[in-house]
């Protein structure tokens, strides 16, 4: 039992290892994100590809490992939780506390990173809505109505708001 007990705390630390990388990466997509730097966001992206892959090898073990568990205690693996298992222990306190001090680890680091991803979600929100806005700028300013503007012969010259718009160079954000 205690060699099984190794190995789960073993996996879940992998793990914490892993997510805490994917932390380090979602630091670092926040200022890019900013920045709207698309080619540096999919090299983000691609790395947390690979640290996803990695996680969901680890998950496959620690699920493995919890059915050993399971097994040996004589209990049905789809209702056994950490947290069960750690009540359990109590007459193995070493092995106890390295749960306790796993578990806890990786749940922290997991708040960690749901709080950034949620940041992050906002700011690309944000971004997709400016997006959406200039679109339908431009979308209005192209069927805009037409001006009243009338030549020397009393007649509408038929120009477009969007057309005078665009002759005079668009809106410059830089001005």
């Amino acid at each position: 039992m205690a060699s099984l007990l190794e190995n789960l705390v073993s996996v879940l630390d992998e793990e914490d290892k892993e997510y805490q990388k994917l932390i380090i990466l979602a630091d670092d997509k926040t200022p890019v994100i900013v920045r709207g730097d698309i080619d540096s966001l999919g090299k983000i992206t691609e790395d947390e590809q690979e640290i996803v892959g990695r996680i969901q090898k680890l998950e496959k073990r620690r699920a493995k490992a919890l059915a050993d568990i399971a097994n040996v205690v004589n209990r049905d693996v789809t209702t056994l939780k950490l947290s069960n298992l750690i009540q359990m222990l109590e007459k193995m306190p070493d092995q106890q506390s390295k749960l306790v001090d796993v578990h806890e680890r990786l749940k922290k680091t997991i708040d960690s990173l749901k709080t950034i991803n949620a940041k992050n979600q906002m700011l690309i929100e944000d971004k997709l809505e400016m997006i959406n806005f200039n679109l339908d700028m431009i979308t209005a300013l192209k069927t805009a109505p037409q001006t009243a503007n009338y030549s020397k012969d009393a007649y509408t010259s038929g120009d477009k708001l969007g057309v005078l718009y665009q002759n005079n160079g668009g809106f410059d954000a830089k001005q």
